[in-house]
């Protein structure tokens, strides 16, 4: 299995490389390349995102039963698609029908890649394989972007074409490379039976109904959006329209604070894994909570600093680079948590909910955070941020006394040879209720 993982994380990697490539430059490309305005840019972000609503509802269900390689075979094909019909089109409802191809097509790829590294791990290897996982994504996605922002030349838009050219050839090579790996479907899940850490007795009926009786799951759902939100749903329109606006650092030093963000994930990414595994799972996602609350805290601080930019900039950059701590403990955290909460034949539905909870929250952040940033509501702004990261701790701590010992702590459970495996329906009855 070896092998086969690291293949799955080979092309994890080239294809966060191709959409590196672009996905700073949509808006960009269709409002001034393009001249189509900034408000096709903005409809053509939101046919992105809901395109991805649109299809993750029915992802899970063809993963657990025909298997992950199919919908990798689906997105791959059609973000391949979406990205050449970026390149190739220059009237709004072209670009509209190629954002809403390619969106559908990247969002299927997650479930469907996660599913792959679940079932090529073990609990006990699970945490390392989906950091190993964030880390390409961020590296590939930081080095695509370095190397697209010189390729490209605003009033040149045979250069815009050519990065979508290549970002469909990662998405192509990706399927190539994918293709050659022979994930086997684990005994459980192929026999329909087994329960995962947090499902309890649920295991029969559809994969919706299963997981929505799952309370373990749906509170970690809710958790979920309160990080996304929180985090990635304001790095792009709220926290990039304080920077500015109220810090009034330049667009620049905007770009040098979302490297160091990218930097500390990179340089920090397997230091904090060492630190964080072997502790429970819960306490580590409260923590990060605590951590954020310190970054907006900072932010807001760089605001209120006047006649010092020096110090205002650097509080700036120490957000961006305090949300990049707290990543690198979410990425060996949060993934794996969703894996072992599954029974075994709904990893792909588990999988897919929660990335369908993230495309959510990455949705109404950036409105949210956009509204109120025109609205210039700076003070409630920041007060609203504060409050979810604390949220996320609260919820993290209550999730933690819900989750058995097996899914807070892995490897807390230690079975000698020839003793009989507690089932893990009454393991989660037990958990819940310590």
């Amino acid at each position: 299995m070896a092998a086969a993982l690291r293949r799955i994380q080979l092309g994890n990697a080239l294809a966060a490389f191709g959409n590196g490539f672009t996905v700073p430059f949509l808006f960009v490309y269709v409002s001034r390349v393009r001249e189509l305005g900034d408000g096709t840019a903005g409809a053509v972000l939101a046919a992105f995102a809901g395109a991805a609503l649109l299809v993750l509802p029915f992802t899970g269900r063809v993963i657990d039963r025909s298997g992950p390689l199919v919908m990798v075979v689906v997105g791959a094909v059609s973000a391949a698609l979406g990205a050449l019909g970026f390149g190739l089109s220059a009237s709004g409802p072209a670009v509209l029908a190629a954002s809403a191809v390619m969106g559908a097509g990247i969002a299927v790829l997650q479930p469907a890649l996660a599913t792959m590294i679940v079932w090529c791990s073990t609990p006990g290897s699970r945490s390392r394989a989906f950091a190993t996982q964030f880390f390409l994504n961020n590296l590939g996605l930081g080095v695509g972007g370095l190397l697209g922002g010189m390729l490209v030349d605003e009033h040149e838009p045979a250069s815009f074409t050519l990065l979508f050219a290549i970002e469909a050839t990662m998405f192509l090579v990706l399927l190539a490379v994918l293709a050659t790996v022979r994930v086997r479907r684990p005994v459980a899940a192929a026999a329909g039976a087994g329960e995962g850490a947090g499902a309890g007795s649920a295991g029969r009926g559809s994969g919706w109904g299963v997981l929505l009786r799952d309370r373990s799951m749906v509170l970690l759902c809710v958790l979920g959006f309160v990080v996304f939100f929180a985090c990635y749903g304001q790095f792009e329109s709220g926290l990039s329209a304080y920077a500015v606006d109220v810090t009034r650092i330049s667009t620049s030093t905007l770009g040098i604070a979302l490297a160091a963000n990218t930097a500390v994930i990179v340089l920090a990414q397997f230091v904090v894994l060492r630190m964080v595994e072997g502790r429970r799972r819960s306490r580590v996602v409260a923590l990060v909570g605590l951590i954020w609350t310190v970054a907006w805290l900072a932010a807001g601080a760089s605001g209120l600093v006047h006649g010092a930019q020096a110090v205002a900039t650097a509080l700036l950059i120490g957000t961006y680079a305090l949300f990049g701590v707290g990543e690198t403990m979410l990425s060996p955290t949060v993934a794996p948590l969703v894996a072992d909460l599954a029974p075994p034949r709904l990893v792909g539905q588990y999988n897919a909910a929660f990335a369908l909870v993230k495309q959510l929250a990455l949705a109404v952040g950036p409105a949210v955070g956009g509204a109120l940033a025109a609205g210039g509501a700076w003070s409630a702004y920041i007060v609203l941020l504060v409050v979810c990261c604390l949220g996320m701790t609260g919820l993290a701590l209550v999730l933690g006394r819900r989750l058995s010992e097996r899914a807070d702590l892995p490897g807390s459970v230690i079975v000698a040879r020839g003793e009989a495996v507690r089932p893990a329906a009454e393991e989660n009855r037990v958990g819940a209720a310590r």
